[in-house]
């Protein structure tokens, strides 16, 4: 398959199959006597994977780990929990402090509905208006 195939039936740009080469999601595709690249159908299916892996809160480096753990025929369920627990902590991470700025949000706009705003956006000084 040619590189504009496989991402049109991946679902992604041109420039992610190349970036995903390059790093390693995919391994490196043949060449034709011309240049282009030449694909093999597995790697739609390893596209979609590292997508969905990444969609799911692994970043890319973790993708590449994963998949490799996998191609070397090491990754079992057993041997993979913890990098699940290590996006599930990191998503854990990011809840709570989203639910902290949430808090003080609510806290700041309950200041300005009593009459205690804290978001004073006039100048400070009077000749601060004339800037």
């Amino acid at each position: 398959m040619k590189i504009g195939q496989v991402a049109q039936q991946a679902g992604v740009s041109v420039d992610t199959v190349r970036f995903y080469e390059r790093r390693g999601v995919l391994p490196a595709a043949g060449r034709r006597p011309s240049g282009y690249r030449v694909f093999d159908e597995s790697t739609v299916d390893r596209i979609r994977t590292a997508k969905a892996l990444q969609d799911m809160g692994f970043t890319l480096d973790e993708v590449i780990d994963a998949l490799h753990a996998h191609d070397t025929g090491g990754a079992t369920c057993d041997s993979e929990r913890w990098r699940l627990q290590a996006v599930i902590d990191r998503i854990d991470t990011k809840i709570a402090d989203l639910q902290r700025a949430r808090r003080h949000a609510q806290d700041i706009l309950h200041d300005c509905q009593t009459g205690h705003c804290q978001l004073n956006l006039q100048p400070a000084h009077p000749a601060d208006q004339q800037r």
